[in-house]
């Protein structure tokens, strides 16, 4: 997983898969999801970020030892 935030436009997306999408679909405004070919979640686009989410902090919790 990556996250990638762009000041410039306040957007944070956060690639789930390095698959690349084909469709999308806003769930909520400025919320847009990102789906493989075969339906796969595969990216989450948050619009606003700063207004949304505090893009200053970032907390991990409950990472596999084996994910590192």
């Amino acid at each position: 997983m990556r996250l990638q935030y762009d000041r410039e436009t306040d957007s944070l997306y956060i690639h789930l898969s390095e698959r690349p999408g084909v469709d999308a679909e806003e769930v909520a405004e400025g919320v847009v999801l990102d789906f493989a070919e075969d339906g796969t979640l595969v990216g989450i686009d948050i619009q606003h970020a700063s207004e949304r989410t505090d893009v200053a902090r970032m907390v991990f919790e409950q990472i596999p030892a084996d994910a590192a």
